[in-house]
């Protein structure tokens, strides 16, 4: 269960710096939330969480879909399930708004390259980090 939770929060973490980066990067999306008040970003984590269930439960289906009907296209699942989830948490949020043909071209590539880079490392520096703490505490 803990696992199960850990690994829960480093995709939400992943999905909200894919996100945030590539808005930072391009300006690709409108997080408006942020521009108007950094007390209250709930727009914006309910957008990251509709787009991380969307993208988690789109990942499985498309790439069995992939696998059965286009072999080919297995490698682009992964892609392709942030692209749709993009559209989910833009048309079922008010925390997110992607502007403009490059903002759907540009984002999911950047938030899909990013998120995976975010999924990646995240473990790896949490992992340390947890690791000197429990040294810490054992000295």
């Amino acid at each position: 269960m803990i696992r199960f939770l850990i690994r829960t929060a480093i995709f939400l973490l992943a999905a909200a710096v894919g996100l945030l980066l590539t808005d930072w990067i391009f300006g690709a999306f409108d997080l408006e939330t942020f521009d108007i008040n950094w007390s209250e970003p709930l727009g914006f984590i309910i957008a990251v969480v509709v787009f991380a269930l969307a993208q988690a439960i789109l990942s499985p289906f498309l790439a069995k879909v992939a696998r059965n009907n286009a072999p080919a296209l297995v490698g682009a699942v992964g892609l392709l399930s942030t692209f749709v989830a993009l559209i989910i948490a833009v048309l079922t949020t008010d925390g997110l708004a992607v502007s403009g043909a490059a903002g759907w071209i540009l984002g999911p590539i950047v938030v899909w390259l990013v998120g995976m880079l975010a999924a990646f490392l995240l473990p790896l520096f949490l992992l340390k980090e947890g690791v000197e703490k429990v040294r810490e505490n054992n000295d």
